[in-house]
């Protein structure tokens, strides 16, 4: 099969890979419906993080199941299925408390860029549609496994709550998709943190009442003046930078929340800061699978459209011109169609 492959920084490549099939019993294998570049795609892309070995990418699926393994009895050939990011049995103690992207055997998708995809812990990870959805409904699904769920993650977290404020520390899909989930918990007041028209224009569609262009100590004085010196309730940090970080922190109040869902370099908190501000700070991957039952009903009936997130589509062979176009910000997220 062909897929996705990362060589180098910068070096994306679509070439033929080893073909997706059972390992173990508990495995799945989908055909892909449709794919996409994520922004965590991009740090090794930019050469934040080592690429020390070609390997393939791609954390981000839907599709048909094709096979399954003699131990998955949750879902069967045909079916439509959405997983998430992080594989998990559903049935450890950490999943059952909630925290599925902790499973104690948890396995991260990395091969999604791909024609075909192994799922580890099918019968745990894999949710499947009553029917087949209309193609139309494909884009937002696929953000429900990924960047849907962990911007739903951010906001709860960050305990959004009915009549509240919230603010939105980064504007890309997963900031976005934050400012849908304070939306549909009841926030108030969003205020969304961008520098670019076009995801502004998003983030009001999806919801933010307010727009601050500001960053750095200056983006936190207006988010102070937003709020009457005060500050927010709950800010969802959805970046991973040590700048985001610290803007973060200090734009929410005092006895306010801090989700924070973008993968950290560089962050250092410091701990005496910390206890004298009383923010409370929650994050971490995920746990899509809590909320993929709920989040895939919302999309399919129309509640929320996560999938206006992607504003690029292309043919799957294409997916260097994804990287490249994220990359240098002519799109917010990439669409790939195999």
């Amino acid at each position: 099969m062909r897929g996705a492959v990362i060589h180098a920084p910068g070096d994306i490549r679509f070439e033929t890979v080893d073909d997706a099939k059972i390992i173990k019993p508990t495995d799945a294998v989908i055909r892909t419906a449709v794919t996409c570049v994520c922004g965590s795609d991009l740090w090794p892309y930019r050469g934040a993080e080592p690429t020390e070995h070609a390997h393939p990418m791609g954390h981000e699926y839907v599709g048909f199941v094709e096979e399954v393994g003699s131990a998955v009895t949750s879902v069967k050939q045909g079916q439509f299925v959405v997983g998430s990011f992080a594989t998990s049995d559903n049935t450890c103690a950490n999943c059952r408390n909630g925290f599925q992207s902790n499973c104690l055997n948890r396995e991260f998708m990395s091969t999604c860029q791909a024609e075909y995809v192994r799922i580890p812990n099918a019968q745990g990870t894999l949710v499947a549609t009553e029917d087949v959805p209309g193609e139309d409904l494909w884009p937002g699904l696929l953000a429900v496994s990924d960047v849907m769920g962990t911007g739903w993650w951010a906001a709860d977290a960050a305990e959004v709550r009915p009549g509240s404020t919230a603010v939105v520390v980064g504007d890309g899909a997963v900031g976005l998709c934050g400012v849908i989930a304070a939306k549909d918990m009841g926030a108030e007041r969003i205020i969304a943190m961008s520098r670019h028209a076009s995801r502004q224009k998003l983030a009001r569609e999806f919801g933010a009442t307010d727009i601050v262009t500001e960053r750095g100590e200056e983006g936190v004085a207006r988010i102070k003046e937003l709020t009457g010196g005060i500050g927010a309730d709950s800010v969802l940090e959805c970046v991973g930078t040590a700048q985001a970080m610290s803007q973060a922190l200090h734009s929410a109040r005092p006895g306010g929340n801090v989700g924070f869902v973008g993968v950290p370099h560089e962050v250092a908190v410091d701990g005496q800061e910390l206890f004298f501000s009383h923010v409370g700070l929650r994050g971490g991957p995920a746990p899509v699978r809590r909320y993929l039952p709920d989040l895939i009903d919302r999309v399919l009936q129309g509640r929320i459209d996560p999938g206006k997130v992607f504003d690029l589509t292309l043919p799957l062979e294409q997916v260097a011109e994804g990287y490249k176009a994220m990359d240098e910000r002519r799109a917010i997220k990439a669409l790939l169609k195999p």
